[in-house]
Protein backbone atom coordinates (compact mmCIF):
# COMPACT_ATOMS: atom_id res chain seq x y z
CA UNK A 1 0.00 0.00 0.00
CA UNK A 2 2.88 2.36 1.37
CA UNK A 3 4.31 1.28 -1.92
CA UNK A 4 1.74 1.98 -4.25
CA UNK A 5 1.47 5.98 -2.71
CA UNK A 6 5.11 6.48 -3.61
CA UNK A 7 5.43 5.55 -6.75
CA UNK A 8 1.74 7.36 -7.78
CA UNK A 9 3.62 10.27 -6.01
CA UNK A 10 6.75 9.78 -7.85
CA UNK A 11 4.79 9.55 -11.08
CA UNK A 12 2.64 12.55 -10.18
CA UNK A 13 5.99 14.96 -9.55
CA UNK A 14 7.65 13.33 -12.75
CA UNK A 15 4.37 14.61 -14.86
CA UNK A 16 4.43 18.07 -13.25
CA UNK A 17 8.15 18.92 -14.35
CA UNK A 18 7.77 17.29 -17.51
CA UNK A 19 4.81 19.46 -18.09
CA UNK A 20 6.30 22.37 -16.96
CA UNK A 21 9.15 21.91 -19.09
CA UNK A 22 7.26 21.18 -22.43
CA UNK A 23 5.28 24.52 -21.76
CA UNK A 24 8.62 26.14 -21.23
CA UNK A 25 9.78 24.68 -24.37
CA UNK A 26 6.69 25.83 -26.40
CA UNK A 27 6.40 29.67 -24.72
CA UNK A 28 9.82 31.27 -24.33
CA UNK A 29 11.47 33.43 -27.04
CA UNK A 30 14.93 31.70 -27.70
CA UNK A 31 17.44 28.76 -27.56
CA UNK A 32 19.02 29.87 -24.38
CA UNK A 33 15.57 29.88 -22.38
CA UNK A 34 14.50 27.07 -23.93
CA UNK A 35 17.42 24.77 -23.56
CA UNK A 36 17.10 25.54 -19.39
CA UNK A 37 13.41 24.96 -19.54
CA UNK A 38 13.88 21.54 -21.44
CA UNK A 39 17.15 20.31 -19.23
CA UNK A 40 16.19 21.51 -15.41
CA UNK A 41 12.48 20.28 -15.21
CA UNK A 42 12.41 17.74 -17.54
CA UNK A 43 15.90 16.20 -16.12
CA UNK A 44 14.31 16.26 -12.47
CA UNK A 45 10.68 14.94 -14.16
CA UNK A 46 12.62 11.56 -16.01
CA UNK A 47 14.46 10.90 -12.59
CA UNK A 48 11.40 10.99 -10.82
CA UNK A 49 9.41 8.60 -13.38
CA UNK A 50 12.68 6.10 -13.58
CA UNK A 51 12.31 6.18 -9.72
CA UNK A 52 9.14 5.45 -9.51
CA UNK A 53 9.95 2.45 -11.53
CA UNK A 54 12.77 1.71 -9.60
CA UNK A 55 10.14 1.43 -6.70
CA UNK A 56 7.89 -0.69 -8.17
CA UNK A 57 9.95 -3.44 -9.65
CA UNK A 58 12.28 -3.55 -7.12
CA UNK A 59 16.21 -3.76 -6.87
CA UNK A 60 15.81 -6.17 -9.74
CA UNK A 61 16.67 -6.26 -13.64
CA UNK A 62 14.45 -4.11 -14.60
CA UNK A 63 14.67 -1.60 -11.16
CA UNK A 64 18.47 -1.72 -11.84
CA UNK A 65 17.63 -0.58 -15.14
CA UNK A 66 15.79 2.29 -13.89
CA UNK A 67 18.82 3.24 -11.79
CA UNK A 68 21.19 3.30 -14.84
CA UNK A 69 18.78 4.90 -16.92
CA UNK A 70 18.97 8.10 -13.52
CA UNK A 71 23.22 8.31 -13.92
CA UNK A 72 22.87 8.13 -17.98
CA UNK A 73 20.39 11.24 -17.99
CA UNK A 74 22.43 13.19 -15.37
CA UNK A 75 25.98 12.42 -17.13
CA UNK A 76 23.93 13.52 -20.47
CA UNK A 77 21.67 16.22 -19.75
CA UNK A 78 24.08 18.87 -18.24
CA UNK A 79 26.91 18.05 -21.29
CA UNK A 80 23.83 18.26 -24.00
CA UNK A 81 22.88 21.64 -22.64
CA UNK A 82 26.26 22.84 -22.35
CA UNK A 83 27.14 22.08 -26.61
CA UNK A 84 23.62 23.98 -27.31
CA UNK A 85 25.01 26.72 -25.64
CA UNK A 86 28.08 26.66 -27.19
CA UNK A 87 26.63 26.07 -30.95
CA UNK A 88 24.04 28.89 -30.47
CA UNK A 89 27.11 31.44 -29.49
CA UNK A 90 29.38 30.53 -32.02
CA UNK A 91 26.40 30.54 -34.84
CA UNK A 92 25.86 34.07 -33.58
CA UNK A 93 22.44 33.61 -31.74
CA UNK A 94 22.06 36.98 -29.27
CA UNK A 95 21.06 36.74 -25.65
CA UNK A 96 17.97 38.74 -24.70
CA UNK A 97 18.16 41.49 -21.99
CA UNK A 98 21.14 42.44 -20.32
CA UNK A 99 22.89 39.15 -20.08
CA UNK A 100 26.05 39.11 -22.39
CA UNK A 101 29.01 36.33 -22.84
CA UNK A 102 32.30 37.44 -21.33
CA UNK A 103 34.87 40.18 -22.68
CA UNK A 104 35.62 38.83 -26.31
CA UNK A 105 39.15 39.90 -25.45
CA UNK A 106 39.62 37.44 -22.34
CA UNK A 107 38.01 34.30 -24.06
CA UNK A 108 40.81 31.87 -25.43
CA UNK A 109 39.55 30.09 -28.51
CA UNK A 110 41.62 27.09 -30.15
CA UNK A 111 41.65 27.18 -33.82
CA UNK A 112 39.60 25.07 -36.26
CA UNK A 113 40.46 21.93 -37.40
CA UNK A 114 43.64 22.31 -39.97
CA UNK A 115 43.99 26.31 -39.49
CA UNK A 116 47.48 27.32 -38.00
CA UNK A 117 47.70 29.62 -34.57
CA UNK A 118 46.24 33.05 -34.65
CA UNK A 119 47.65 35.18 -37.07
CA UNK A 120 50.22 37.53 -35.72
CA UNK A 121 49.45 41.43 -34.90
CA UNK A 122 51.83 43.55 -37.23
Amino acid sequence: MIRDIVVVSLIAIGTFFLTVGTIGLLRLPNVYNRMHATSKPTTLGTAAVFLAGFVHFGPGNVGLTALIGIVFLFLTVPTGSHMIARAAERIGIPFLGSVTWPDETQVVREPPDGADERPEDD
